[in-house]
């Protein structure tokens, strides 16, 4: 018997030294990727990959660590060899590898392979526990084999969802008191299928009774969230319009008093503003069509290499510019006289016309060298076009058969050619190479540049001084692209919220200095989202009769690093892309007739471990 007892001493003591090894061994990989710049994936075992990123860009995980980074372990995704690589690609699928196996079983190992690079893959919930139980020695200063220096980044764990409870992430996160780390906080994030069936959905009730069961809480604090969907994607005429654009509002409010109850006026709300350029619903469309052209000679430029637009012109440039300049010099009018006219007929086309779709950049004051770049953007098909057009226009002047007007700040070459041709004192001008292209480029960012300045000061949302970045000209010409396209981004943006949303002056100003400030700083990017605080009653009409595409409530006690949280969130979609999940209905983003749409149920439970 005592022989016994050794023997069973001695395999726990074994087996305790295996685990610690194990969770110091796991504890040098995290706090080595945590020390790298890189955030290159890490494989671990056979079929275990860790990667570093941030969590924002996972939705479950973006809850409760927003964008601090954190480690994501899944499962490894195979390989596919290279094409000079003769070995095939190595998965395991439970098919035959005989040579004669059917057909049948070689297209359900394509479709697995296939499947295998579409998303992450999940461990097994016994491989996520011992990942989460290495996690949390590895961080126990109390375990002296372990090497505990510094706190390692929180730790999600992707699950198959193959336990009761159906989970689909487990969670690990450091509790600290300044650099001493007192304990960890697990998470356990459960999911449900689609299902129109609001009795089934849990109660706040049964919310708080789960929360007691892991806190034992003397009280209990409960906040409620929702975010709607106010622009983006539509239906028109049961057809769907894809839009890469979206305008989102995130509600946040205390004191729920009912599952998907709307959020009261009194929430904090927030927009969360993401445009695309070329939106053909935008009224900054036309628009961007010219800065695409701009963007085309830019290209060619530098790479050498120009892929023109069509042209939106029947006529050739050349025979419109020629047709152009017979117009000035057959008329006796200045041209200051035509841009009078031209005001006015503006405006009076104004008053009839239907706004939305007008461009609202539209100017009437177009001088000479801003309406040759009009006509000239679109009609010229190749460098050809443009030296001839130029050198159309430079004989007329070099001539004197028209003295055409021009703003007094413009700063193109041709301009200054202009200037110099009321003198006659023209330079000479060799419109080989690719001086031509530059001299229509200059021409082109001169224009949209007042376009751009007489809608921002127009409408008193901005001033010159603050517009300085945006409109030098002692950068190059690739910059200054660059610069004007950051500014047409910042006008998509407020042209959709002015006009879609109808947000009033004070919002759309402050939304103006924010994404001014922004650009300064950070290149151009139509993935990143600008956010705006406003008072929920200006956009009651959009949300308070639809669906929220996310709602949530969470039950909290605790304060500080101790404070622990129970939350449910209900969505139109999964939160989670490495499990499939069942509906009650063959549509899972969808019902039918119904209108009631389908809501997926996720739930997160927090337990908090205290170092001794």
């Amino acid at each position: 018997m005592l022989a016994k007892d050794k023997r069973d001493l001695f395999c726990n003591f074994a087996m305790g030294s295996k685990v610690i090894s194990s969770a110091k061994e796991f504890f040098n990989i995290l706090r080595s990727l945590q020390s790298e710049e890189s955030s290159d994936p890490y494989s671990c075992e056979e079929d275990i990959q860790i990667l570093k990123t941030n969590g924002d860009r996972i939705a479950v995980v973006n809850m409760y660590c927003g964008n601090q980074p954190v480690f994501i372990c899944q499962k490894a995704v195979p390989k596919i060899s290279e094409p000079d690589d003769q070995q095939k690609p190595e998965y395991s699928n439970g098919a035959n590898d005989d040579d004669d196996a059917d057909d049948d079983d070689a297209d359900d190992d394509d479709a697995d392979v296939l499947q295998t690079e579409l998303g992450p893959k999940p461990l097994t919930i016994m491989k996520a526990r011992q990942l989460l139980s290495w996690y949390t020695l590895s961080q126990n200063a109390n375990v002296s084999a372990v090497d505990n220096n510094s706190a390692l980044h929180p730790l999600w764990v992707r699950c198959d969802m193959f336990d009761p409870a159906r989970t689909t992430w487990f969670g690990a996160e450091t509790v600290c008191v300044g650099s001493k780390v007192t304990g960890v906080k697990l998470y356990s994030v459960t999911c449900k299928g689609s299902t129109v069936d609001k009795s089934s959905l849990i109660t706040l009730d049964e919310l708080k009774q789960e929360h007691k069961k892991r806190h034992h809480p003397s009280s209990m604090a409960m906040k409620g969230s929702a975010r709607f969907n106010l622009f983006g994607s539509t239906v028109v005429e049961n057809t769907m319009i894809e839009s890469q654009s979206s305008v989102t509002v995130d509600f946040k409010w205390s004191h729920v008093e009912s599952i998907l109850e709307t959020p009261p006026l009194s929430s904090t709300a927030t927009l969360n503003i993401k445009v695309v350029s070329g939106d053909m619903r935008s009224p900054m469309f036309e628009m961007y069509g010219e800065l695409e052209f701009l963007q085309t000679l830019a290209d060619g430029l530098r790479t050498g290499e120009t892929e023109w637009m069509e042209p939106l012109e029947s006529t050739s440039a050349v025979n419109l510019t020629k047709a152009y300049l017979e117009e000035l010099q057959s008329t006796a009018k200045t041209l200051q006289d035509k841009a009078a006219k031209t005001v006015e007929t503006t405006k009076l086309k104004s008053e009839t016309d239907t706004p939305i779709f007008n461009s609202l950049l539209e100017r009437g004051d177009l001088d000479f060298v801003e309406q040759l770049w009009v006509h000239m953007r679109k009609s010229v098909t190749s460098y050809q076009d443009i030296g001839d057009c130029l050198k159309l226009v430079i004989e007329a002047l070099r001539y004197g058969d028209i003295k055409p007007w021009i703003h007094r700040d413009s700063s193109s070459y041709l301009s200054k050619l202009i200037l110099q041709s009321y003198h006659q004192q023209m330079d000479h001008v060799s419109l080989t190479g690719v001086t031509p292209v530059h001299m229509l480029l200059e021409m082109g960012l001169d224009k949209m540049r007042k376009d751009y300045i007489n809608y921002l000061i127009g409408e008193e949302l901005t001033t010159l001084n603050h517009l300085c970045y945006y409109l030098s000209t002692e950068v190059d010409l690739q910059e200054q692209v660059s610069r004007l396209r950051k500014l047409h981004h910042l006008l998509e943006i407020i042209v959709t919220c002015s006009t879609f949303l109808g947000l009033p002056y004070d919002r759309l100003f402050l939304l103006t200095q924010s994404c001014l400030q922004h650009y300064k700083t950070y290149p151009y990017d139509e993935e990143h989202e600008f956010k705006l605080q406003i008072k929920p009653a200006l956009i009651s009409h959009f949300y308070q009769k639809e669906h929220p595409a996310l709602w949530g409530v969470e039950v909290s006690s605790g304060h500080g690093p101790r404070e622990v949280r129970t939350s449910l969130q209900l969505s139109d979609r999964p939160l989670v892309d490495h499990v499939i999940f069942e509906t009650d209905y063959p549509n899972e983003t969808g019902n039918g007739d119904s209108e009631d749409p389908g809501l997926f149920s996720t739930m997160v439970c927090c337990s908090l471990v205290n170092f001794a």
